[in-house]
């Protein structure tokens, strides 16, 4: 077959994102051709919600969704799994055969990340900050891991009680501890997260002091453009293991490309690809 397989991503802040050629790899190794949009609301001259009608009737075969949108577009679309309803937010569009379904593979591709750096280690206590759309994703992620405690610091007390409230109904009797200090949450937590988009392109720092990261055992973040942020770099020094936001960007994608086509990925030839610079196009 040659016909174009039509895909896009929404997102404020993806003018670096790798995306566009995760995706058009992945058609070559079927012989396919991707057009893969980058689609910036404000470029285009439409507000989201707008630009998510334009897709859905543009013959787009499915959309990525990424901050500040995951959790607006959840509630425009069906979304058949139970988990990623609790979640509350979406990362992946279908638009095929009746109407938008919603999909989060950042939740699936955050729990692989992990596996991939730690294997079968226990989170531990974890700091998480940001308790937006990836970060929903991957709170629910740290529950299948077996954290035994949540803390969420996010500058919206509403929305880190929101998402502690969705947590403790998905595992009943877990420490979900929410605030809006990351400094004052960070001690004694085994793990520290970042789902903020602070220390992404555009977004230079980190949201927490590097000297806080002492004597916790691991760090993710969910930014990987670049992926040697601040954050990493701080973690690193302190002696932590690193999961990289990279690790999560192929996990969603390979995911998403599932989603979007049933067609067979070798994640092997995917990886050195992308580290290559190769493109299909």
């Amino acid at each position: 077959m040659t016909d174009t397989i039509l895909l896009g991503l929404i997102g404020d802040n993806i003018a670096a994102s790798q995306s566009p050629r995760l995706h058009r790899l992945a058609g070559a190794q079927n012989g396919r051709r991707v057009r893969y949009d980058s689609l910036i609301p404000r470029l285009e001259g439409l507000d989201f919600c707008a630009l998510f009608a334009r897709c859905a009737a543009g013959g787009y075969r499915g959309i990525n969704v990424t901050y500040p949108y995951k959790e607006v577009v959840a509630g425009r679309l069906r979304i058949d799994d139970p988990l990623v309803a609790a979640i509350g937010a979406c990362n992946t569009v279908l638009f095929r055969d009746g109407p938008p379904r919603g999909f989060n593979t950042d939740y699936s591709g955050f729990v692989a990340a992990y596996r991939r750096v730690r294997g079968d280690a226990a989170p531990g206590p974890v700091l998480m900050i940001g308790a937006g759309g990836v970060g929903r994703a991957v709170a629910f992620g740290l529950i299948a891991l077996g954290a035994t405690q949540i803390r969420l610091a996010d500058r919206d007390p509403a929305r880190a009680d929101a998402l502690a409230m969705a947590l403790r109904a998905a595992r009943p009797g877990l420490s979900v501890v929410t605030g809006t200090d990351a400094a004052a949450l960070a001690v004694g937590v085994a793990g520290m997260i970042n789902c903020t988009p602070v220390g992404m392109v555009g977004h230079d720092g980190t949201p927490l002091d590097g000297a806080l990261m002492a004597g916790a055992d691991w760090a993710f973040d969910a930014v990987y453009t670049p992926v040697d942020t601040q954050f990493l770099r701080d973690a690193q020094v302190a002696g932590l293991d690193i999961i990289s936001g990279y690790e999560l960007f192929i996990g969603q994608g390979v995911d998403a490309w599932a989603i979007f086509t049933g067609l067979p990925l070798d994640q092997d030839r995917l990886r050195a690809d992308l580290a290559a610079g190769r493109d299909a196009s």
